[in-house]
């Protein structure tokens, strides 16, 4: 129905009259808006005042343990990275020192002069061996054939001349057994230089933890030789095992 609106004086002075509206269609919807607007507000409001309030003393003392927790794991991350750094350090400096013996054994015995003059030594060692043996078994071989015709002549004047002849043979031998001194002097440069590549290798084996340590990463030892190539093993040293006593000669005939 129709609303009925007051007058006002203005109205009246006037004389005219104001259009009488009709809110009767707008009233409703426009109501229901505001109070939806309302409540949206109110609601908002609520959820602010809860987000201010301070955490409650358990969710203070959680975010603590939280946090200290990942403070220690982070403590130790950093100790292990500390350890780390250590050992490759320790690993560095190990290197550097095994480069400087390695670059001293190839400028000092590795080089081609000084591996030549110790191939040249023994060398020389197995000639004059050779030489001097076969002058000592021709000295030998003539001595024996002078005392053999000594034996035979009468006349003395030959046996003063094969005596003499012996005599110069002997001195031949004396002169051939003077390769033992050179021998000597040759093999004391050629251990010399062997002696001076062993320190720097001990040297190195020390670098990485020794002799024990070296021998942990040494191979089984396979004897790839032949039948007939096992059995030339030279001479055995005296502190060599294997040697075999008179007692193991006579065990073979028993």
């Amino acid at each position: 129905m129709a609303v009925h609106r007051k007058r006002f004086r203005v109205e009246d002075i006037t004389g005219g009259e104001m259009p009488i509206l009709d809110v009767t269609e707008e009233a409703g919807p426009m109501h229901s808006e505001i109070m939806a607007e309302l409540r949206a507000i109110r609601a908002q409001m609520a959820r602010s005042s809860q987000a201010a309030l301070p955490p409650s003393d358990a969710v203070v003392a959680q975010e603590v343990a939280d946090t200290r927790a990942l403070l220690e794991t982070y403590r130790a991350q950093i100790e292990q990275c500390e350890k780390l750094k250590v050992e490759l350090d320790l690993i560095h400096d190990a290197i550097d020192r095994t480069k400087r013996e390695i670059a001293t054994l190839h400028g000092k015995s590795f080089d081609g002069g000084e591996m030549a003059k110790v191939n040249g030594e023994l060398g020389a060692v197995v000639g004059g061996t050779e030489q001097a043996t076969q002058q000592i078994l021709e000295a030998a071989e003539s001595i024996d054939q002078a005392a053999s015709a000594m034996s035979k002549v009468q006349s003395a004047d030959q046996q003063k001349r094969l005596a003499d002849d012996i005599q110069e043979r002997v001195i031949s031998i004396f002169e051939a057994c003077n390769f033992q001194d050179l021998t000597g002097q040759r093999i004391s440069k050629v251990m010399s230089t062997m002696k001076f590549i062993e320190q720097h290798i001990n040297a190195m084996m020390e670098i990485w933890g020794g002799v024990d340590a070296i021998k942990a990463h040494v191979p089984a030892h396979v004897d790839t030789r032949s039948e007939d190539d096992k059995l030339l093993n030279g001479p055995k040293l005296a502190g060599d095992v294997g040697h075999a006593s008179q007692d193991d000669i006579d065990a073979l005939f028993d």
